[in-house]
C-alpha cells in the first residue's frame, strides 16, 4: 500500500494548523496551565482541531491518539471563542485545500474535533498519533517548535509528517535561508522536506556521512528535565565527540539529523518510571528510518507504538544513522550501566 493519500491529507493539515500555529506566535501567545503542571496554548487547541477534523473527513474510522482534550474551551466560553477565531480564520484562508481535508462550521464541532483526539492506543488497526504543538516550552519562548503527526498501521509507522515553522529550509545558510519546512516520509519510500509557507518543491533528505563518532553533533532537548545532559556530555566524551551540542525542542530534533544538521538525538530518561508519549516520537521516528538512521531505545529495543498511549514498554531514545548507532548504543549502555 502506498499511502498516498495519507501522506497528503496529512501534509495538507499539518500545514494549515502550522499557519494557524504562526499566527499566535506572531502575535499574541497566552499559555494555559493544565491539572499535570504543563503547558498548553490555544494554538494546541486549534491545531488539534483542524488536523482531527482534517483526518476524519477523510478516514471517518480511524482512530486518533492527540494530546488535548477540549475541557478547558467547555467551561470558558471567552476562551472557546478566542480559538475558534483561529481556527475558522485558518481554515478561511486556506480555502484551497477545503475540497480535501474539509472545514470546520462551528465552535462546538470545533471542539467535538480536539475530544476525538481520545483513543488509547493498541495493537491492531489504524490510528493517527497527534502532537499539535510539540515543544511548548519552544513555542512560547519563540524557539523551536513543531506539528506532528503519524499513521500507525498495526503498531508500525506507515506515515510521519512533521511542520517546524522556525526552522530554516536550509540550516548551513547561516540565517539568510526562509523559515518554515514541511518534512514527510512514508515507510519504504524515503523521507522528503519542502517548505511549510512558501513555494521550494519536495526534495529528498538523508542522514550526514560521518566516517567516526568523534565527528558527530549531538541533538538534544533545551529542557534538561527531558533528558539527562550531565548523561549525555559523558556518553560525547566516550565517542570522542568535542562540539557543542545543538539544543533545540520538539520533534525539530529528529528531522535536523535526518537532514544532516545534527547526527546523534538522545534522549535519555531522568525517571526511572517516566514513559515517553507515543506522539512525542511517531512522526519523526518513520522520518529519521527513512533517511538512512536507526531508532531504538536505550536497551536497543525498537519503540513499540501498539501499547497505548505511551511507549510503557521502551526506555528512552537512542536515534542516529546506520553507520554510528551500534556505537552510540555501546556508549550509552557503557556510561549508564544499562
Amino acid at each position: 500500500m502506498s499511502f498516498a493519500l495519507e501522506k497528503k491529507v496529512a501534509e495538507l493539515a499539518v500545514k494549515r494548523a502550522s499557519a494557524l500555529a504562526k499566527l499566535v506566535a506572531d502575535t499574541h501567545i497566552d499559555s494555559i496551565t493544565k491539572t499535570d503542571k504543563s503547558p498548553v496554548t490555544v494554538a494546541d487547541y486549534g491545531a488539534q482541531a483542524i488536523i482531527i477534523n482534517a483526518i476524519k473527513h477523510v478516514f471517518p474510522n480511524d482512530n486518533v491518539v492527540g494530546e488535548e482534550d477540549a475541557a478547558n474551551l467547555r467551561a470558558d466560553p471567552t476562551l472557546k471563542q478566542h480559538v475558534w477565531s483561529l481556527v475558522k480564520d485558518a481554515t478561511d484562508k486556506d480555502s484551497a485545500s477545503a475540497s480535501a481535508i474539509g472545514s470546520i462550521q462551528t465552535a462546538e464541532e470545533m471542539c467535538d474535533s480536539i475530544d476525538a483526539g481520545n483513543y488509547e492506543g493498541g495493537r491492531n488497526g489504524r490510528m493517527w498519533a497527534l502532537d499539535p504543538i510539540d515543544g511548548t516550552k519552544g513555542f512560547l519562548r519563540r524557539g523551536q517548535y513543531a506539528v506532528c503527526l503519524a499513521l500507525v498501521v498495526d503498531s508500525v509507522v506507515q506515515v510521519g509528517v512533521i511542520g517546524c515553522p522556525n526552522l530554516p529550509l536550509d540550516y548551513k545558510s547561516s540565517g539568510t535561508s526562509e523559515n518554515g519546512v514541511l518534512f514527510s516520509a512514508v515507510k519504504g519510500l524515503g523521507a522528503f522536506q519542502q517548505s511549510l509557507f512558501g513555494s521550494e518543491p519536495e526534495k529528498p533528505i538523508k542522514f550526514h556521512e560521518i566516517s567516526s563518532t568523534s565527528e558527530a553533533t549531538f541533538c538534544e532537548s533545551v529542557e534538561a528535565g527531558h533528558s539527562s545532559h550531565d548523561t549525555q556530555a559523558k556518553i560525547a566524551q566516550t565517542l570522542g565527540i568535542t562540539k557543542p551540542p545543538v539544543r533545540m525542542d520538539s520533534q525539530a530534533k529528529y528531522v535536523s539529523i535526518a537532514r544532516g544538521d545534527g547526527d546523534i538525538y538522545l534522549r535519555l530518561p531522568v525517571h526511572a518510571d517516566y514513559q515517553e508519549k507515543i506522539w512525542d516520537h511517531a512522526a519523526g521516528n518513520v522520518i529519521v528510518t527513512e533517511a538512512g538512521g536507526v531508532v531504538t531505545d536505550k536497551d536497543g529495543h525498537p519503540l513499540d507504538f501498539g501499547v497505548g498511549r505511551t511507549l510503557k514498554d521502551n526506555k528512552g531514545v537512542i536515534a542516529a544513522s546506520k553507520a554510528i548507532h551500534a556505537k552510540v548504543l555501546e556508549a550509552v549502555k557503557n556510561v549508564t550501566g544499562a
